[in-house]
């Protein structure tokens, strides 16, 4: 054990090592040409008049004649950062920070960590509102339950761009891509399989809705939180209606996946076909002995950070099939990283005014799609790296075609249109910044 932590501590004095030494992922850059004090004649006053007048009588030619169109603001309160839990909102920077280089090396999406003190559901709300004009989509972070859910059904409704809650909605799109490929693997029908989703936070709520828009029946869902499965019978119903509408909800839709009220995890697990866990860190969360009394081939996505709810071994040894966790240096990693980026690519390209949840099952399908078409699925490859930059474009096409198809495109486009046009942009980002690696203008890790 000493070891142990002595090797933790001197991987976070480098850490924090590094850190310091670049202070910070991401800085602003000029992308326009500038060669003379004339030039500012254009770009500043008095030339930048002409844009404020056309933008003062259609705001929307904001998206068309500013940097807007391509300004994603990442937005916090730091209640729940990471596996931290609730910090002062500057130690959730880092991670904004670190979101925002993703956004841009795999989406060439500009993005801004936005942390603030607002913590209650309407003050937060409020200042997303405000912000609205400065970004042409906004990407939730790090939230409680319930008040993320809350607020992105009530920022969906209010603002004419795309709202995003990537605990939600990244997660879930995720798991819903490696689960229309790990039923694949196995044979079976997803949309007539049993699942049991344990764990009633921001993945999980947002899986159920969309394993219902994807056809699977709820009363073939079993949702199993802290205090046991979801259940219209269950004690505590009357508190869930005022303090959790959404797990009051699922209760009365699955009716408990047809168990008894106080049915256990293990119960739960009898028989169903996959097991979908975002819950509390393990191992020995979920028994190997539960594992065995599911179906033939179960699958088993264990997505607890940074130690999954059962480890992926014991999980085979105990009969599993296709198994998934959370982490990068185990095989099938869920990563939201594959769906985000792609998906306000997508969005931000055709102008959406949402991004529903249509959109998310377009980008789930079409990570899986991608999988088996140009990887091949193995048991333990049902979803590509997050480095593939290839299921990126597609994901960006899949998306924008689907705004397109549901209407909330202000610039609708074809898949192909926007397969090209995603590439371009995101192959461009990636030739700035190999440019600046190869001349030495930003320091590589020894």
């Amino acid at each position: 054990m000493a070891g142990d932590s002595s090797s933790d501590d001197i991987r976070g004095a480098r850490i924090i090592e590094i850190y310091r030494r670049y202070g910070g992922k991401i800085e602003v850059m000029p992308k326009v040409p500038v060669s003379g004090v004339e030039d500012f004649a254009i770009w500043y006053t008095p030339g930048v008049a002409e844009a404020s007048i056309r933008i003062n009588k259609d705001p929307d030619e904001s998206f068309e004649l500013t940097s807007r169109w391509n300004m994603v603001a990442i937005v916090t309160d730091a209640t729940r950062v990471l596996g931290l839990g609730k910090l002062q909102p500057e130690a959730a920077y880092p991670v904004m920070e670190g979101k925002a280089l993703i956004f841009k090396l795999f989406g060439g999406v500009d993005a801004v960590p936005i942390v603030h003190r607002r913590r209650e559901p309407g003050a937060f709300a409020s200042l997303v509102k405000d912000l609205e004009p400065s970004f042409g989509g906004v990407n939730l972070e790090d939230i409680e339950s319930p008040k993320c859910f809350y607020l992105l059904d009530f920022l969906r409704m209010e603002l004419e761009i795309p709202v995003w809650h990537d605990d939600q909605q990244g997660t879930a799109a995720a798991s819903l891509a490696g689960l229309i490929n790990a039923f694949k693997i196995v044979g079976k029908n997803l949309r007539e399989s049993r699942i049991v989703l344990l764990g009633a936070g921001a993945a999980n709520i947002a899986l159920y809705r969309f394993l219902k828009a994807y056809g699977v029946n709820p009363r073939n869902i079993v949702v199993v939180d802290s205090r046991g499965v979801l259940h219209p019978e269950r004690e505590d119903m009357d508190r869930l209606l005022f303090s959790n509408r959404y797990k009051y909800e699922i209760a009365l839709e699955t009716e408990g996946g047809g168990l008894a009220p106080g049915s256990s995890l293990e119960e739960a697990l009898r028989g169903a076909d996959a097991l979908v866990a975002a819950s509390r860190p393990g191992p020995g969360v979920v028994k190997k002995e539960w594992i065995k009394g599911m179906s033939r081939d179960p699958i088993v996505f264990a997505l607890a950070n940074p130690t999954p709810e059962i480890w992926p071994w014991e999980a085979r040894e105990a009969g599993a099939r296709v198994v998934a966790t959370g982490r990068s240096d185990l095989p099938n990693q869920v990563n939201n990283a594959l769906v985000f980026p792609g998906v306000f690519r997508g969005a931000l390209d055709v102008r959406s005014r949402a991004i529903t949840d249509g959109m998310a099952i377009a980008a789930a399908e079409e990570i899986a799609r991608y999988t088996e078409e140009e990887i091949g699925l193995e048991e333990d490859r049902i979803l590509p790296p997050i480095t593939d930059w290839q299921v990126h474009y597609r994901v960006a096409a899949a998306v924008a075609w689907a705004a397109s198809r549901e209407k909330v495109a202000r610039k609708p486009r074809t898949y192909a249109e926007e397969l090209e046009n995603a590439r371009a942009i995101i192959e461009t980002t990636r030739r700035k910044y190999g440019a600046l690696l190869s001349a030495g203008l930003i320091e590589r890790l020894v």
